[in-house]
């Protein structure tokens, strides 16, 4: 019997990282369904998105084999120099080389320089993930244009295949590279979704809000809250965040302090993924107004824990109110948000639960109607 392909994943972060959100779960997605098909190595940091600190379970800077099929290596700091990362890649010898990031120094830029001058023979697919918006590309933008022009003055388009996992980011990539690039254009894998649950109890007048995200301008927080100054019904938010912009919390806090009596905030910091569905589930609304996803995993795992979700129009995931699954609006209209959680909180309990049933039956046909693996494989052969 053929050895399968072997498949290198260059990526940031990696579970039991969770700090950096839709990065880390998309990797996590892919693995768990393309392990039966190929050997997966992933090469990735031995620390969480922000932290000074290893995890404190892994051994770093050698490959470890683990019980669900995938070869890890946690590199440290000191383990991160070109000519390490290439003496790795010579090792394993993979026949395809998935990169998820775009202005990652050892995780993205250095495999693609190797590619480019020749010391990189095998296929390589570029996933940008959501780095080439406008909205991501207006944080750190000095350096972001110099890679960007570095790239395009190689011809970097000629020796890779792009990844896109929505219409937005394929004519991001033809925009900044060229309509002559390969790109393939391919969903994120979805997670599992469990039975569904009932939302907790609900009086009309009354709102329980989960938002999860990163503590950063992109996620918007600030935005929800100013629409939460002109809400007049009982609302809970819960803030499920990890603290990546100190400066951007401080200008948070200074709004929840002129948040109305009938509000009340709080924050949950660091909270391991596995945690999160219980939380979204004791909820009866997600909520992010996000200026930018390209695929919005927390959005979908929402969804599939059965909550409708309010959103900005800034992710795929549109029309939400014709399906009964949540409604996404213009970032134009901060006004909009404040009469929709009113809304929201004005619906009696049998009202809201049936909002929750076809959120989760909404979630449950996408699953049920995808043919992505299908399409992986092809891009990986």
């Amino acid at each position: 019997m053929n050895n399968p392909p072997k498949i290198l994943i260059f990526v940031d972060w990696f579970e039991p990282g969770f700090k950096a959100g839709g990065p880390i779960r998309s990797c996590v997605n892919f693995a768990h369904h393309m392990k039966d098909r190929y050997d997966l190595f992933v090469f990735t940091s031995d620390r969480d998105l922000g932290d000074e600190q290893a995890y404190p379970e892994i051994i770093p800077d050698q490959w470890i084999h683990t019980e669900a099929g995938l070869q890890l290596f946690y590199a440290s700091p000191a383990f991160l120099d070109w000519r390490k990362i290439r003496q790795q890649i010579n090792t394993i010898s993979p026949d395809y080389i998935y990169i998820n990031s775009m202005f990652s120094v050892f995780f993205s830029i250095y495999p693609l320089l190797m590619k480019r001058f020749g010391q990189i023979r095998c296929k390589m697919i570029l996933a940008p993930r959501g780095m080439l918006k406008s909205s991501a590309l207006s944080f750190k933008p000095v350096k972001k244009k110099i890679f960007l022009l570095l790239l395009h003055r190689l011809r970097i388009n000629r020796f890779i295949t792009f990844h896109a996992t929505d219409d937005t980011e394929l004519n991001d990539i033809a925009t900044r590279f060229g309509v002559q690039s390969s790109i393939s254009h391919i969903a994120n894998f979805p997670g599992s979704q469990s039975p569904f649950q009932p939302p907790p109890s609900k009086e009309a007048g009354e709102l329980k809000m989960i938002f999860v995200g990163r503590i950063h301008p992109v996620k918007n927080l600030l935005f929800l809250l100013k629409a939460l100054v002109e809400v007049s019904d009982r609302v809970m938010l819960t803030v499920v965040a990890a603290m990546e912009d100190e400066q951007y919390w401080l200008l948070c806090k200074e709004w929840i302090k002129k948040l109305p009596s009938n509000v009340c905030v709080t924050l949950s910091h660091d909270i391991p993924h596995r945690e999160i569905e219980g939380m979204i589930k004791a909820h009866h609304i997600f909520v992010l107004p996000t200026q930018g996803e390209n695929f919005g995993h927390a959005i979908f795992e929402a969804m599939a824990a059965g909550r409708p979700v309010l959103i900005s129009d800034q992710t795929p995931w549109r029309n939400l109110e014709a399906s009964k699954a949540g409604w996404d609006l213009s970032l134009d209209s901060p006004a909009k948000f404040s009469e929709t959680i009113h809304k929201a909180a004005l619906s009696h309990y049998e009202e809201w639960l049936d909002w929750c049933k076809h959120t989760w039956q909404y979630c449950n046909k996408i699953m049920d109607n995808s043919d992505i693996k299908n399409k992986y494989v092809k891009l990986f052969s």
